[in-house]
């Protein structure tokens, strides 16, 4: 990455950046940061990863999507500087995405982090603010199989001097450790800032700001509050070079929604899309489904990448469920129905479980069997809801 970003005369971004890593939450950060800075009259450029739908989803300037010609123009500089240095499809994209944000005028840049963080393509120059969201057990062939090992390569979007806001509640002791020797400022949930729901809506505090009767946002479940939580103070670490006003935020708050996070397709049945893929963000998914009300039964079409922990994951959410859909992907990394299949039979023998080629096969049996009172949950990866977003012509 640094020796074709020399090639392509890249440099650091002269406007402040904020880099988000995490398991968790990542996406769902970068859309509130994206809108509160857009809502604030800033011209943002948003790198996103992966895309629901389109490739273009990935790389936005003032929330737009970049053109064909946009991303086709980049890819061929890269094309032509790189020489004989092989690029992942991820590295081809983030120098795509930094070609276009340097032809564009930015008051701010806001990057996803897409694998750990240590040696991911997003790290290739230090960001202002490190921003960490929820660390939990994901990609261990390349992370590591516990939260300590993660959270080290998580805290590698930390450098010297620069701020870090960490926004899991449970932080690993690995990860306050490097903050600590590394970043210039600290900010940790509940220690540094908080937040509270009372009976108009929810606050926000910390020693520079306190931000009270605050609106709820369009995101859904106790995780997004974190999120929240960790954006706002990355909003207010940045107040000196980047003003927000506390009437933009509250202004702005309800209208923060991102697809595939816990949506809900109003109709009948009613329709759930969550592109949760591990442990514990089916388990927020599970958490969700629970404080929903519904009169009927629950249908889950679900199909997962074969690198996920898969029997974990669908443990945590079994309950919910009284009717399986499981499918094939189309992606190479897809893992077959019938291994879904299997799982949830170890481990509810008595259940309802089927499987079928696709996810639109298995969509078209869940609307079939489903009640009007009855919910149709789609989950289990982004290729999965990318499907049925595509299908429904969804937009937000």
């Amino acid at each position: 990455m640094l020796q074709v970003a020399d090639r392509l005369q890249l440099k650091p971004f002269s406007c402040p950046v904020i880099t988000v890593a995490g398991t968790n939450g990542k996406g769902s950060s970068i859309t509130a940061l994206e809108k509160i800075y857009t809502a604030a009259g800033y011209r943002t450029g948003c790198y996103t990863s992966p895309h629901l739908t389109v490739f273009n989803e990935r790389i936005r300037v003032a929330a737009a999507y970049a053109s064909d010609d946009q991303i086709c123009d980049a890819f061929l500089r890269i094309d032509s500087a790189r020489g004989d240095i092989p690029l992942t499809y991820f590295e081809f994209a983030t120098l795509a995405a930094f070609i276009i944000f340097s032809h564009s005028k930015l008051d701010i840049v806001l990057l996803e982090v897409g694998l750990g963080g240590r040696l991911d393509a997003t790290n290739l120059f230090a960001a202002d603010i490190a921003l960490i969201t929820s660390i939990g057990i994901d990609h261990t062939d390349w992370l590591g199989e516990d939260r300590e090992t993660i959270a080290v390569e998580k805290a590698g979007i930390i450098h010297a001097g620069k701020v870090v806001v960490i926004a899991d509640p449970e932080p690993p002791r690995s990860l306050l450790k490097i903050a600590s020797e590394k970043a210039g400022k600290v900010f940790i949930l509940n220690q540094d800032y908080s937040y509270g729901e009372n009976h108009r809506g929810w606050w926000w505090n910390s020693p520079q700001k306190k931000l009270p009767d605050l609106p709820f946002s369009g995101l859904q479940g106790i995780l997004q509050f974190n999120n929240l939580s960790g954006v706002l103070m990355s909003v207010v670490a940045l107040q000196d070079r980047l003003p927000v006003s506390d009437d933009t935020i509250r202004t702005i708050l309800p209208e923060i929604k991102l697809q595939g996070r816990f949506q809900v397709v109003d109709g009948r049945p009613l329709v759930i899309l969550d592109v949760s893929h591990n442990p514990d963000s089916v388990a927020f998914l599970a958490e969700n489904l629970k404080k929903q009300a519904v009169r009927g039964k629950t249908h889950a079409v679900v199909a997962m990448l074969k690198d996920k922990d898969i029997n974990e994951s669908l443990e945590k959410i079994i309950s919910c469920i009284d009717y399986w859909h499981c499918a094939g992907l189309a992606a190479s990394r897809g893992e077959r129905p019938e291994v879904l299949n299997a799982a949830l039979k170890k481990l509810n023998p008595a259940g309802n479980s089927h499987s079928h080629a696709d996810v639109n096969e298995a969509w078209q049996h869940a609307l079939e069997q489903a009640g009007e009172d009855d919910r149709v949950v789609v989950f289990g990866s982004f290729h999965t809801v990318g499907v049925i977003l595509d299908r429904l012509s969804l937009k937000i």
